[in-house]
């Protein structure tokens, strides 16, 4: 698997990397095959949060075995800094380690909740203090919506984070307004050698009402791609841009060894853009965001 920089970190991470959302509602026996899977293929990043389930359950059982050679990230989601503190240290007892690689202010999409991490007694005074204590080696900011690049620009103005994960994909691309932002977020995280990772890559669309095929038959909130060639396209083209250093993997157990095939099967941006932008029904996930 390809490995790149995660910016000033300076930490040489697979390109996927596991997405512990996909664990949230999966059987223990579902959770451990997908997770050698991904060791299989060579994946050394596991991402998680707080509010994901059994996710960092389903890790800690392996943390004994690969936690020496894996790079671990969690998520708080809360936005006060004492409810914060303590859901790092929730985190750290369920993941069964004494500290994480990186700790990430959680589904941060607007200035207000950015106002509110970021704010006097905020998530963002716990994180720093977790990182002088060595709890966490480095804070980063993650975000949904059509709002997430400029909220997580403005987010780089207020605080030099380690780490951005944000939404990008063939069909965010084409619209101009989100294009415009991302460039922007991009030119910034450039010039702090901020480590750029992305999410919602092979996101379809939203579920539609009333599915005939199934209705959500996957655990994610938005319908994704779930055939190889859209997946492969997906991955090319997102992994085309040189400043991502990484992307998360769906969030359902079942696709997993699609995007694990996907990142061996790359095609140049020109030959993804065609084949994505041929997809039947393709649309941004955020025009209905369940939380």
């Amino acid at each position: 698997m390809e490995h790149r920089r995660l910016g000033r970190l300076g930490r040489e991470n697979g390109v996927l990397i596991f997405g512990g959302a996909a664990l949230g509602e999966a059987t223990e026996e579902a959770a451990d095959t997908a997770i050698q899977q991904a060791l299989d293929a060579g994946v050394d990043h596991f991402d998680t949060a707080a509010d994901y389930g059994d996710s960092e359950l389903h890790y800690g059982r392996w943390m004994p075995e690969i936690r020496d050679r894996i790079f671990i990230s969690t998520k708080t989601g809360d936005r006060d800094g004492d409810a914060a503190r303590r859901s790092i240290e929730r985190s750290l007892d369920r993941l069964q380690v004494d500290f994480v690689d990186l700790i990430q202010l959680h589904a941060i999409g607007d200035l207000e909740d950015l106002d509110r991490a970021t704010g006097p007694g905020g998530a963002l005074e716990a994180a720093i203090q977790a990182r002088e204590e060595g709890l966490v080696g480095a804070i980063g900011i993650t975000g949904h919506g059509h709002e997430a690049p400029a909220t997580h620009l403005e987010a780089l103005s207020r605080y030099p984070f380690d780490t951005v994960l944000t939404p990008w994909n063939f069909i965010l691309s084409t619209d101009e307004d989100y294009r415009r932002d991302y460039e922007a977020l991009v030119r910034e995280i450039k010039r702090q050698d901020t480590g750029l990772m992305t999410i919602k890559t092979i996101s379809r669309r939203n579920w539609p009402e009333g599915d005939p095929t199934g209705d959500q038959r996957y655990t994610t909130w938005y319908e994704p791609f779930d055939q190889q060639e859209y997946v492969d396209a997906a991955v090319s083209f997102v992994l085309s841009y040189e400043e991502i250093t990484g992307i998360a993997m769906v969030g359902d157990v079942t696709l997993v060894p699609m995007m694990l095939e996907a990142e061996g099967r790359r095609m140049p941006r020109e030959e993804a853009e065609k084949v994505l932008a041929a997809a039947p029904n393709h649309s941004s996930p955020f025009i209905s965001v369940p939380f």
